[in-house]
């Protein structure tokens, strides 16, 4: 994808209602199976705005979870990703015999979550589960197998902005989920 225009238009795919709702059943789903020393390890930067609303959601379902960030990067400012991920951020906490809870905004080649689930394993996680804010499974590269176990939509195979989402680091505020209309 070129760059967009300065005001592209952009088309709605998920609401912020829509958002806020499967936020709730979500933060309920992981309440429901996570009991123990959970650790949250949102990835940046992408996840920033759904880890913040995802974990409060935590809390009012009974979880005081520990957090720690992991910015990774595979995309830089493309819109395709590189195939090699980087850690430009560690975590500082010790992942020895916990229970971590990776979040993503979108599941799409799977490399970032793979490299980031096989980093937490290497260290001796006790178990490392996944949640994605968008599982885009069409785009999964040919040798990765993964599958988040919590999702919040399922999403068309469209280039996403919005809810923490970036094209060249624009568009992230927007409260909404939508893909840029090429005109």
């Amino acid at each position: 994808m070129a760059m967009p225009p300065a005001n592209p238009r952009i088309d709605p795919l998920f609401s912020a209602a829509q958002i806020g709702e499967r936020n709730k059943v979500l933060a309920r789903e992981i309440a429901a199976r996570h009991k123990r020393d959970l650790l949250v390890i949102p990835v940046l930067k992408g996840s920033f705005i759904f880890a913040a609303d995802l974990i409060r959601e935590l809390h009012l379902n009974g979880l005081s979870p520990q957090v720690d960030f992991l910015y990774l990067a595979s995309y830089h400012d493309g819109t395709i990703s590189s195939g090699k991920v980087d850690i430009l951020r560690d975590i500082e906490s010790d992942v020895t015999g916990r229970d971590v809870l990776l979040l993503d905004d979108i599941l799409e080649s799977g490399r970032t979550l793979q490299f980031a689930l096989d980093l937490m394993k290497n260290r001796g996680a006790a178990s490392v589960k996944i949640c994605v804010f968008l599982d885009k499974e069409v785009l999964r590269a040919e040798h990765i197998k993964l599958e988040a176990d919590y999702y919040g939509f399922k999403c068309p195979d469209l280039f996403v902005v919005g809810y923490g989402m970036d094209l060249a680091q624009r568009f992230r505020e927007l409260p909404f989920v939508g893909h840029i209309v090429e005109e």
